[in-house]
């Protein structure tokens, strides 16, 4: 039996990946030359696109595998090694290191994770991952994501646990005030016993306040993607779940 998708119709492509047809196309040659069309052993019922574009409707619906392998006209089992195979072939790579006069934005996000060997009970009442995730001030492109960490972790300990902290050496990095002893330029705080911040420092912060507003924006346009608002994925699912989100964001806001 045949599936109901599949990326031939070029219908199927835009809103399953948030991708024109020709940056979904780029895409698939990405994955092929990382391996993603190697064939090895038993060969795969789906060509690398169906596959690719799979993978994508996945995290952009947060179906279960039962309810997708049908759409494409294969078994709940098959769809699962396919998300094993491809997930990790979309994942963004990190920045190693940015520009001088670059300006970087970090922020912290909260994903609901069922996986409690790395989630735990966090200020919004469920068991989540912290996500930590720098992003250009200019071209809002995602420069770095972390490594996945317990929910009730503090942003300035996951700043450097995570491993983001590394692109960000010798640049300008804006955060908020949970961000103490990294470095990172924060908004003008009252020290004690003083009532009000000086009118310089209140523009100085409401500059802060639009600037950072960036990485929020961000964050709104990556949870367009359900499963970051319940990953029932365990292990390393979520991670590469938010590294192939961050490939298919920059590629989207990239050739805009």
């Amino acid at each position: 039996m045949g599936g109901v998708i599949s990326a031939s119709d070029p219908r199927w492509i835009e809103p399953f990946s948030g991708l024109h047809e020709s940056q979904f196309r780029k895409l698939v040659g990405l994955v092929r030359r990382r391996g993603g069309d190697v064939r090895r052993g038993r060969p795969w019922r789906l060509p690398l696109e169906d596959r690719v574009l799979l993978v994508a409707m996945y995290w952009r619906t947060n179906l279960t595998l039962r309810q997708i392998g049908p759409l494409f006209g294969i078994s709940k089992s098959a769809a699962g090694r396919i998300l094993d195979h491809i997930a990790p072939l979309l994942a963004f790579t990190p920045a190693r290191r940015s520009c001088k006069h670059t300006v970087l934005i970090v922020d912290g996000t909260l994903v609901p994770t069922r996986d409690r060997t790395l989630a735990a009970s966090s200020k919004n009442y469920r068991y989540s991952t912290n996500h930590q995730v720098v992003i250009d001030a200019d071209s809002r492109l995602v420069v770095a994501v972390g490594l996945p960490l317990p929910g009730n972790r503090n942003d300035c300990r996951a700043f450097s646990e995570s491993g983001v902290d590394r692109p960000c050496r010798d640049v300008p990095v804006l955060a908020d005030g949970g961000y103490q002893g990294t470095g990172a330029l924060m908004p003008h705080r009252r020290r004690p016993g003083q009532e009000r911040l000086k009118p310089q420092q209140e523009a100085d912060n409401a500059v802060h306040r639009r600037a950072r507003s960036r990485v929020e924006h961000v964050f709104s346009r990556m949870k367009n993607w359900k499963i970051l608002r319940d990953c029932r994925l365990r292990g390393t699912g979520v991670h590469y779940a938010m590294l192939g989100i961050a490939r298919f964001h920059n590629l989207a806001l990239s050739n805009r």
